[in-house]
This record gives C-alpha cells, structure tokens and sequence, in this order.
C-alpha cells in the first residue's frame, strides 16, 4: 500500500504542478538563465550550448536521445531549459544555478534508462545532456582507457579496436548505450562470466560533486569511488569520465545460436541449462531469447515439426533462441559443450568462428562485415516498452516454466519476449560488497521481461505486472537490476524528504545490504539531496 500511495502521490502533484501558470513557468526559466550568463566566466560561450524551447533546436536536442517512446508523448513534461556543455566549467555553473533557483537537474547521456529518468520529471528540471563530452583515450601497453562521460559503447569499442586486436573492455552489447549510465549500475555482457562488470573494471573517476568541485579517485574518497560504480552515479554527482581496465580476449572467437520450439522439447533444453550455464568454463557465456511466435509463418521455418498441441494454443508456439559466445575456436568449443550439456545439440554448423569486434558487432545486431565506423552511429531502434528484471537463485521447476510459457502465449508475437542471461564464473568471485551490485554468487541467471507499449497499454502493464507476480515464488528473496528501473518497485516522494524505510522498498531489491552504505555516502557527500530522482539514493536525515 505505501507504493500506491507514493503513486498517488506523485500524480496529485504531476496534477498540482500542470496547473502553475505559464507565467510562473517562465519566471523560473529566465531566473535561471540569468544566473547561467551571470556566474559563467564566459557567458557567450554558455549562451550557445542553452536551448529553451522557445529555440529551434530544443525539440530535436531533447528526442534525439530519447529511446523509450512511452517519454515521447506531447503529455510528458519536458525540461524548461536543455543544456549541452561542451567544457567542464559549464556544469559546474549548472549546478550552482540550479541550486540557486531551486531547480531539479536531470543528467543524460544516452537515455536508455527504462523510465526516463534523466530526461523526465514531474517537477520543474533542467537538463544537462553530455553528448559533446565523449573523447576516449585509449593507452593499449597500460591497458587502460580513458572514457568521457558523454561516450557510447560503440565509440568505445571502436577507439579500442583501433588501437589494439586483442584487448576489449567487459561492458554491454548494445553498442549505442552509454557507458556511463551502464557503468553507473554495473554493466553486463559478453565477458562477465570472464572478467565481470564494466563496474568491476573501473580503475578512476572524474566528477563534479554538488559544490562543482573536480574529484577523482583519489580527492573523493574509496566510499565515494565505491557508491558511483553500480550504485547509480546520478544520485552522487556528474560524472565526468571514468578510467577503464582493459582485458585481454583472443584475436578469434566463437558466436554460436541454437533454435528450438517447444514443441522440440525446449522446456527440457531451458531447465537444463538453469544448472549447467553457470558452471561451464568462464570463457563460455549463454544465454536464451524466449519469445512467442505464429506457428502459420513460412518465415519460422517450423511449421512441418509442430504437433496438435500448437494448434490449441491458436496458432502460436513459444521459439527457444540459445546463443552464447566461445573466447576461443570452434574445435574447443565443441567438445566442452558436448560434455556439459549434450542436450543441447550443438553442432559446427550452430557456430561462427570471428574476430572480438565482428562478435561486438554481431550482439548489437549489426552485420559483422559491416565497416566498424558503424559502431560510431549513435541512433538506436526506438519503441515504446516496459521491462521489468529478476534474478533466479534456484532452478525453476519444469512445471513452473510451462507456466510462464503459457503467459507468453496469450501475447502476440513480437510484442513480448524474456531474456535469460546465465551468471557463474568471475561473477561469483567478487563480493556482494566489493561495489554496489550485489548480484553475485549464489546467482544461476538474470531474468528480462519486455513487453511493447504501442497498443492497449493498460493490457500491456496488467500482462507484465501478472508474470512478474506470478515469477514471485520462484525468485524469492526478490531483487532487480538497477539499470533496467522499474517505478512498480517505490519511487521517492517529488517535494517531501523520502525515509529511509520507503526508499527500501526499491533500494534493497537493487542493492539488497549495500543500500544501507550508499544511504550513508549519499548523507555525507549531497546532505541537501540536490542530485535527486524517483529512484535517487536518499539521505539519511530525511
């Protein structure tokens, strides 16, 4: 019930704030603009970089990095003033004008997280998009690289590429990602069963904290240093870039892909691999795309295998894609798997033998032939979506995926899907402690939940709300990613101070003990709790 009231909090006072006048409106915006050209040491250099929407290029600048199309309404309120720093000075008059004219400041630099917190709120905000802060230096016989805030994965990738074959960094696949938001909440993908998250590989820091001064590693403290990777560093400061290590992947590897239905006992190839993935060498990753599919498509291919049971579920059957990747050939790929999970099936033909930047292209759905200046494109396919995470400690029972099968199966195809991601390896290595993610051993996989919102989208949160009840039983103690958010765990209050005990409510899920040490940093570096969100790491006094 306290969730639903915070609910119902939040839209009385989204309601409360669309009825300011617009004047009242513009009195914060030009008081804050003032300011800006005020405390600048170069006011006409700031002047360029500040777009309000009555400027020409304020709508583009905002919906260019807006990935979740749900935040794309003419409804959703929108930022009095966007603001493009291209030098480190102008965030720090940011953030004293902010705090001067009592203005939430949202921070952005892809947009990719689920609920649009660095591009929405409900109260009046500016928005500091970081875009032109991206240069990367990469020092390949350090192996290390220095990343600016503003930096996709793919320009990443790309400026590693061109310096060294043979050394990556373990962050996600989805090349137009930002690496910051991802490095801020941990950072999985292909090389986390080897060398963890982007956040275990983290080695320095620059930010600006709430009195706009420069820290790095050294000057912010280990408490500090500790909160900002994977504890979500928006709650902290504006991070201004990060110092990577770089690890070693050979100059060949494996991509491997196995389709199954459930017809073709895939029930049976899912409950297996629950025990197996996360005990196979750390060099092998897997993990499985549940999706449900028409069985009357010529393009699936499976027609003439599926029996009458799919006819009864109208049409429809469940498609079971297990895809992983192999650092190393096919010739050893081939045998470990025959031995751990002959149910598999895997044969030479399931197997693609390419280089570590063809497979970075390949997992962002990119052709692995296609020029590596395509990792630089930072337009991404744009939906609208509501996901939701788990993480499953003990092998769902046969019985109790068929459950979640036949959830999908009331959906139609290419509107839902779930991602397994097997865990194992060095993840159950690293403490729970070491950083704020927690996930760590005892974990078998992660859980993605994803279903579209272009349609019935009141249908379309009851589906997903009902599977992720339903899941309760089999995920229990409950916990969740914090980069992919989700506001059905607790938001914060918009106006009032946010108790500790109401924050837990979605702090523990995310951070499950190590809450408890981010709630103390957050109390000693922001005790105003200036850098603040729905889901913003609250301080202890309130």
């Amino acid at each position: 019930m306290k969730n639903a009231d915070s609910l119902v909090l939040s839209i009385l006072s989204f309601a409360l704030f669309s009825t300011i006048s617009l004047a009242t409106s513009s009195q914060i915006d030009a008081s804050f603009l003032r300011c800006l050209t005020r405390v600048s040491p170069n006011a006409e250099s700031i002047s360029r970089v500040i777009y309000t929407p009555r400027n020409s290029s304020y709508t583009s600048i905002l919906k260019s990095t807006l990935q979740n199309l749900r935040f794309a309404s003419s409804e959703t309120p929108k930022p009095l003033v966007i603001v493009t720093p291209v030098d480190e000075s102008q965030i720090q008059t940011v953030i004293y004008c902010s705090r001067k004219t009592n203005i939430q400041m949202r921070i952005r630099g892809t947009g990719h997280d689920f609920e649009g917190v660095s591009y929405v709120s409900q109260v009046p905000f500016v928005l500091v998009d970081m875009f032109n802060l991206r240069s990367i230096d990469v020092d390949p016989e350090a192996r290390t690289a220095w990343i600016g805030a503003g930096a996709t994965l793919g320009e990443v990738y790309y400026a590693i590429a061109q310096k060294s074959k043979t050394l990556g960094f373990p962050a996600g696949v989805w090349s137009t990602v930002g690496a910051t938001g991802l490095i801020g909440g941990g950072g999985y993908g292909i090389l986390r069963r080897k060398y963890g998250l982007a956040a275990d590989n983290v080695l320095d820091a620059r930010m600006i904290d709430v009195n706009g001064r420069i820290l790095n590693r050294n000057s912010m403290g280990e408490d500090l240093f500790w909160a900002i990777r994977g504890g979500g560093a928006s709650s902290f400061g504006v991070i201004l870039s990060w110092k990577i290590n770089l690890v070693s992947v050979p100059k060949i590897m494996t991509l491997f892909e196995v389709v199954t239905t459930l017809e073709q006992n895939g029930t049976d190839i899912v409950h297996r691999w629950q025990t197996v993935a996360p005990h196979l060498p750390k060099e092998v990753e897997i993990r499985i795309v549940v999706e449900p599919i028409r069985t009357d498509s010529p393009a699936d291919g499976i027609g003439t295998v599926l029996s009458e049971s799919s006819q009864i579920r109208g049409s429809k059957t469940i498609r079971f894609r297990i895809v992983g990747s192999f650092l190393g050939r096919i010739d050893q790929l081939l045998p470990i798997i025959d031995q751990a999970f002959p149910e598999l099936g895997l044969k030479r033909e399931n197997c693609n033998e390419l280089s570590y930047i063809q497979a970075v292209l390949t997992f962002s759905l990119i052709s692995p032939e296609s020029p590596l200046e395509t990792l630089l494109e930072r337009s991404s396919l744009k939906i609208p979506f509501k996901a939701k995470s788990d993480f499953v400690k003990q092998p769902i029972s046969k019985r109790g995926l068929n459950g979640m099968w036949d959830r999908l199966l009331q959906t139609e195809p290419q509107t839902t899907n779930v991602i397994l991601t097997s865990y194992g390896g060095r993840m159950d290595e690293i403490s729970e402690s070491s950083i704020p993610f927690p996930h760590r051993a005892g974990t078998l996989y992660m859980m993605y939940i994803r279903v579209l919102m272009d349609g019935d989208t009141t249908k379309a949160l009851e589906w997903i709300r009902g599977l992720y009840s339903y899941l309760a039983p089999f995920t229990a103690p409950r916990t969740a990613y914090v980069n992919y958010n989700d506001f059905d765990l607790g938001v914060n209050n918009l106006h009032d101070p946010t108790s500790f005990e109401q924050a837990s409510a979605w702090g523990k899920k995310y951070f499950k003990n190590n809450f408890d040490r981010l709630v103390a940093v957050k109390s000693k570096v922001d005790p105003t709790n200036f850098f603040r969100h729905e889901q913003s790491i609250p301080v202890r006094s309130c």
